[in-house]
């Protein structure tokens, strides 16, 4: 069984004994990889120019996609994010992670329930989970999550059908609530880093503002040199 200490309210990444072994990347940029935000770019060239920029974490999200083609996407990107020393998770499908031997999963609330995630994925596999509020930030079980994804911050396009606008009020209120690390999401932009750093978040969780770039390196440098993927920006 894993344990939590209780909530710290710094600004950097945090350490939870729960998780002893708790990689040091699930902080600072997590970028989510979309070929409906690519403009036509293959899904590799992005992630590529992401690890130049400084990325090293990323998640494979395709909706629409059918499960023969997510494979073969997301087997590709896990491989090249392998080669470059980067995490890559996939979004909802565990068994698309088990498949391609992901680092882990993301899930929505409306996905499987973490605890059968972990049953299936093992204890060693990451698992990430969405909330959008105190209720679901408070609810989700430290013993089982790796990290939590909160938001929408700011209203995003990307996603049209997103839950209410939190803001960064709402990222200060949920931070005394749990100690696991807090990736905020939802129109997040370089410009935004700062003031989300000082609401208390881990890190930020982009898509748009990367993958529609024109010079995708240097977008994510624009966000990895305010924020490390590693170091002060660690969890502790």
């Amino acid at each position: 069984m894993r344990t939590v200490e209780g909530a710290s309210r710094s600004h950097e990444c945090r350490t939870v004994p729960r998780r002893p072994t708790r990689d040091p990347r699930l902080c600072g940029l997590y970028l989510i990889l979309d070929p409906h935000a690519a403009h036509g770019r293959p899904l590799r060239e992005i992630l590529i120019q992401a690890v130049a920029g400084g990325a090293r974490l990323f998640q494979y999200r395709d909706k629409q996609a059918s499960m023969r083609d997510a494979y073969r996407r997301a087997l590709e990107l896990r491989r090249l994010a392998a080669e470059h020393g980067a995490l890559f998770l996939v979004n909802d499908r565990c068994d698309l992670a088990l498949a391609i031997q992901a680092d882990g999963v993301h899930l929505g609330q409306r996905d499987l329930p973490v605890a059968k995630a972990r049953a299936l994925l093992g204890p060693t596999r990451i698992i990430g989970l969405s909330t959008h509020g105190p209720a679901e930030v408070a609810a989700a079980p430290a013993d089982i999550v790796d990290y939590l994804g909160f938001g929408p911050i700011y209203s995003t396009e990307s996603k049209p059908d997103h839950e209410p606008v939190v803001g960064l009020a709402g990222l200060r209120q949920v931070r005394s609530l749990t100690a696991l690390p807090i990736f905020a999401i939802g129109g997040v932009t370089a410009t935004s880093v700062e003031d989300l750093r000082q609401a208390g978040a881990d890190g930020v969780a982009v898509l748009s503002a990367v993958c529609g770039a024109a010079d995708v390196a240097a977008a994510v440098r624009e966000f990895t040199t305010t924020w490390p993927a590693t170091g002060e920006s660690g969890l502790r």
